[in-house]
C-alpha cells in the first residue's frame, strides 16, 4: 500500500473511530479525526467545530442505539480529498439488522489538512428509513 493511499485510509479509520466511540471517548476521538475548525455537513446537519460534530454523532447514536458505522467498500483519494461509502449495522454482529439491508447507508467526501486530519465532511445519505 502506498503512503498516499495510507493517508486516506488512516483518516477514514479515525473518522469511523469517532463515529463509533462511546460517550466518554467521543470528544477525544473527534479531536483526533478533525481539525479544530473542522466541519461536517449532510442533508440533515451542518456543523463546525469539535463540540458540534460530537453532538451530531451523539444524536445519531440516540436515534439508532446499538448500531455502529462501518466502511462499505474501498477508500479512494487524490490530493487532499477522499471518498468512501459506509453503512449503519448492528453492533452485536456487525451486520445489518435482521439480515436485511443496513437501515442507513451513505457516501462521504472528506477534505484533509497537511497532517491528514479532516477539514470538512460532505455526507450524502443513500438510504434512510422512513420518518428518520
Amino acid at each position: 500500500m502506498s503512503a498516499p493511499t495510507r493517508r486516506y485510509e488512516d483518516a477514514v479509520a479515525r473518522y469511523f473511530e469517532a463515529w463509533n466511540a462511546g460517550p466518554d471517548a467521543r470528544a477525544k476521538a473527534v479531536a483526533a479525526a478533525w481539525t479544530n475548525d473542522g466541519g461536517y455537513s449532510d442533508p440533515l446537519a451542518e456543523v463546525r467545530g469539535h463540540e458540534q460534530i460530537a453532538a451530531v454523532i451523539t444524536a445519531a447514536h440516540e436515534q439508532f442505539p446499538g448500531f455502529v458505522f462501518r466502511l462499505s467498500g474501498a477508500v479512494e483519494g487524490h490530493h487532499d480529498t477522499a471518498r468512501f461509502s459506509w453503512e449503519l449495522v448492528s453492533g452485536a454482529g456487525g451486520t445489518p439488522s435482521e439480515g436485511g439491508p443496513a437501515p442507513v447507508a451513505g457516501s462521504d467526501v472528506v477534505t484533509l489538512d497537511g497532517e491528514g486530519r479532516i477539514r470538512d465532511v460532505y455526507g450524502f445519505l443513500d438510504r434512510v428509513p422512513a420518518g428518520a
